[in-house]
């Protein structure tokens, strides 16, 4: 058995339960149209999802309700029992397919209800009897009566060992086991008509009996008797544990998990003759409460024939293993079930919620049997697109397509179509899996015909092995010849040259550009070859880091090739070999002199230091440039270090003027000679006098100038230069007299120390031996008494082996350190025993 959600292809082949616009939000009308007059009804506008699914029930029922009218019918696992306004009976199948029929009365059948094996079946019709039907060893039903003789009996319910039926005065419950009536269950609404409003009636499990008679509804609970109750009455009884009422009037019952699933009447006022009529039924899915109840969904069904049917003319059977629940009506039977996850998809999409119906089907993709995930996310990709949300749509294309090659050709097409190349080009793939390299170009082409940038950006990111690299090199050049100079362009075909391993051309094109990614090329890719003739173009690009560069990799290319390269370019010449000479004093000493001019030109201030740090530069030449551009520092430097410091003090004195810096000069030589130079040539000079008072009192004896001051001279500050002579002087006396005593000090001190050291024991053992015979200095036998001498140098004698001392030297001295005199050994340890 199929139910709704199918394409409309296959509505064509089954009469469908379809939607029908509903004036209450909260609801969702479904329409059963007959298929002579089907055709498109206008969709639900509710955001509510529908619980229920329909379909019509066919077959051999629409063959019986050709002849006859359904009354009622019971579900059983195996098969249907369809019974008729003719009082007859019929047997289907799951399909609808007849299997048996038979004629039960003359008159109307109210219902029929089945045990759970099915081999029971009690039928009760409008002649007031309840018959019960026992299946047969020979598959034939014979029946008896089970109760009779209170009216009509209008519903009956089998479950388990119990039956409920009713009739006009209310619901009776009946004890299989024990043949006891176990209760009455009187009608409330007595102003009903109970032929007009008939009592629904259904099992939730074998103790729970759900009651609906007119718009009342009550749940009842089989319970046990205490024994101490029973007396005369039934073991069991039914207490009442829900009770409410509804807002329209009941024409079945079904139980679904712990809501129920409620068939109503329901009248409607007619728009165009104002009188009350007949409206669709409901199948209500509600929520029992202790005293009310709550409207889950609701559905409104055209069955055939509904505006002429009454409430008692619907009746409510379901199946507890499908959840399927059928809906009788006089001429039509329509059977309900829960709908699944592929319905709930199909919701999904009919509502264009393609998100939600793609993440449904990826939670529930082992119990889908309908959809497909690949298929959902394609038309998710379309809605997209038919939105014009272009990235959304190249966005999904990555989760959606996954490695599938060939969809992904297909969906960039596409895109190519609607001219929106550019929206999927971010998400394309680039490694696993790799598309054809004419779909990469075919993107590349759209962004060189309109974005020159974004085209750039492709290159960097994509890898070249993605497109036909020489294709794309061809093209960029194409529009180079357009637009020469712009810069984008030659920064990616330098880019595309560079993974074609076309290093020299994208070089040149990034030292055009003056593209800062230049030196990094060249040391990624080993490129010193190909700069050996680009020297320049890289020092005018950026000196320092092409100096650094090209001292780190010397090897690669020499001093000397650098200089020939850089000889036309002398300030950039300089610039190398000056920072040549500040990493390594040496290794560049043949350009020495050449470096002499150079700082000249274009760095003096470093001049004078390289003159100082370089032992290779030639003098004569060195002072040749300074006097040739008056250079007077490198000048004087140059003299004094070739020996001419009277030559350098005159220029100081005479071109300088600076007395400070020719006495600091003065200082610096040390020599007797200069300082008479500079007092001579300072003489008649008074402010160079005072500078010279000022300073020359630690070098030069100062009564020395001051004699030679000429009487009448005027000297500034001569005052305060006098004060400063004396008070160098006291301080020159104080500092002599401070260091002679520091030195009388230190020598007592030193005196005493060694003193001290002299006068400590010295060890004497069988190791030492006398320095004149050379035997041990002390005797084998100890018993002997023997006499030994040691002097203080540490050399020791036997005595006997020493000469005897005379009157005129009573001193004894080593023979050893004899001719130090007084030395280490003048003094004597004389060890007796």
């Amino acid at each position: 058995m199929t139910f709704v959600g199918c394409t409309m292809a296959e509505a064509e082949e089954k009469e469908p339960v379809s939607m029908e616009e509903s004036t209450d939000e909260s609801e969702h009308f479904v329409s059963v149209l007959p298929t002579e007059v089907q055709h498109l009804v206008k969709e639900d506008e509710s955001e509510e999802e529908p619980k229920l699914k329909y379909e019509r029930l066919t077959n051999g029922v629409s063959e019986i309700l050709q002849k006859d009218v359904a009354s009622c019918m019971t579900v059983h696992e195996k098969f249907l029992a369809l019974g008729t306004h003719y009082g007859k009976v019929y047997l289907l199948d799951v399909q609808g397919n007849i299997t048996q029929k038979f004629d039960v009365s003359q008159v109307k059948i109210n219902q029929i209800s089945l045990d759970e094996s099915g081999e029971h079946m009690g039928i009760c019709s409008e002649d007031g009897k309840l018959l019960l039907y026992d299946k047969n060893w020979m598959n034939r039903w014979k029946p008896s009566v089970l109760h009779e003789g209170e009216g009509n009996i209008r519903n009956v319910k089998w479950r388990g060992h119990l039956i409920a039926w009713a009739n006009n005065m209310g619901v009776k419950i009946l004890d299989m086991i024990s043949k006891q009536r176990i209760t009455n269950v009187p009608r409330d609404n007595i102003s009903l008509r109970p032929d007009m409003y008939p009592c629904s009636l259904c099992w939730k499990d074998n103790l729970t009996l759900i009651i609906g008679w007119g718009n009342s509804v009550k749940i009842c609970s089989v319970k046990e008797r205490h024994a101490s109750e029973m007396r005369d009455l039934p073991s069991r009884y039914v207490e009442i544990v829900f009770q409410f009422e509804t807002e329209f009037y009941i024409s079945g019952l079904a139980p679904l998990c712990d809501q129920l699933v409620i068939l109503s009447y329901v009248k409607e006022i007619s728009e165009k003759t104002e009188t009350e009529c007949c409206a669709r039924p409901r199948l209500d899915i509600i929520q029992p409460l202790p005293e009310s109840c709550e409207e889950i969904s609701s559905d409104a069904l055209t069955v055939r024939g509904f505006q002429e049917n009454e409430c008692r003319d619907y009746h409510l059977e379901y199946s507890e293993g499908e959840s399927l629940f059928y809906i009788i009506s006089p001429r039509d039977v329509v059977v309900a079930k829960e709908r699944d996850q592929d319905d709930h998809i199909d919701w999904l999409l009919e509502k264009k919620k393609y998100e939600e119906a793609l993440m449904a089907a990826e939670i529930s993709q082992k119990t889908i049997k309908k959809h497909k995930i690949l298929d959902i996310g394609l038309a998710y990709i379309n809605h997209l697109m038919e939105k014009r949300d272009y990235d959304l749509a190249a966005r999904k294309c990555q989760k959606i397509l996954g490695k599938n090659t060939d969809l992904w050709e297909f969906e960039v097409y596409k895109f190519k179509e609607i001219g929106q190349l550019k929206a999927i080009s971010p998400y394309l793939p680039r490694r696993d899996p790799i598309l054809k390299p004419l779909i990469y170009e075919m993107v590349l082409h759209e962004f060189l015909e309109s974005d020159y940038e974004g085209f750039a950006t492709l290159i960097k990111e994509w890898p070249g092995d993605l497109y036909n690299n020489a294709i794309i090199v061809q093209t960029v050049v194409d529009h180079l010849k357009k637009d020469p100079q712009n810069r984008t362009l030659l920064r990616t075909l330098a880019e595309l040259y560079t993974y074609d391993q076309r290093y020299g051309k994208a070089l040149e094109i990034y030292l055009t550009l003056r593209h800062k990614d230049v030196f990094q090329l060249i040391h990624k890719h080993n490129l010193f070859s190909s700069i050996r003739d680009k020297i320049v173009l890289l020092m005018d690009f950026d000196s320092e880091k092409a100096v650094d560069m090209l001292l780190d990799n010397e090897a690669k290319i020499s001093i000397d090739k650098v200089v020939e390269e850089l000889e036309n370019r002398p300030e950039l010449q300089h610039v190398y070999l000056h920072k040549l000479f500040k990493r390594d004093h040496h290794k560049g000493q043949r350009y020495h002199e050449k470096q002499i001019s150079l700082y000249a030109e274009y760095d003096r201030p470093n001049l004078l230091p390289f003159l100082r740090d370089s032992t290779h530069c030639p003098l004569e030449k060195a002072l040749e440039i300074c006097q040739q551009r008056n250079f007077v520092e490198e000048t004087v430097y140059l003299l004094s270090r070739m020996g001419n410091s009277r030559s350098a003090l005159k220029m100081i004195m005479e071109e300088l003027h600076d007395v400070d810096k020719a006495i600091e000069f003065a200082k610096e030589q040390d020599d007797g000679e200069l300082w008479e130079d500079l007092i001579l040539y300072s003489i008649d000079k008074p402010p160079f006098i005072t500078g010279l008072l000022n300073n020359i009192g630690t070098h030069v004896y100062p009564i020395l100038l001051i004699h030679r001051i000429k009487e009448g001279m005027e000297i500034p500050n001569l005052r305060d230069s006098l004060v400063k002579i004396l008070q160098d002087y006291n301080l020159q006396i104080l500092l002599r007299e401070g260091c002679k005593k520091i030195l009388v000090a230190d020598s007592l001190s030193l005196l005493k120390k060694m003193h001290r050291t002299q006068m400590k024991g010295v060890l004497v053992d069988e190791e030492n031996i006398c320095e004149s015979c050379l035997s041990p200095i002390l005797p084998s036998d100890a018993s002997k008494s023997f006499s030994v001498v040691v002097f203080h140098c540490r050399h020791m004698f036997h005595k006997d082996c020493l000469p005897v001392p005379n009157t005129a030297f009573p001193v004894q001295f080593c023979n050893i350190c004899s001719a130090k005199h007084r030395g280490p050994g003048s003094a004597i340890l004389e060890m007796k025993k």
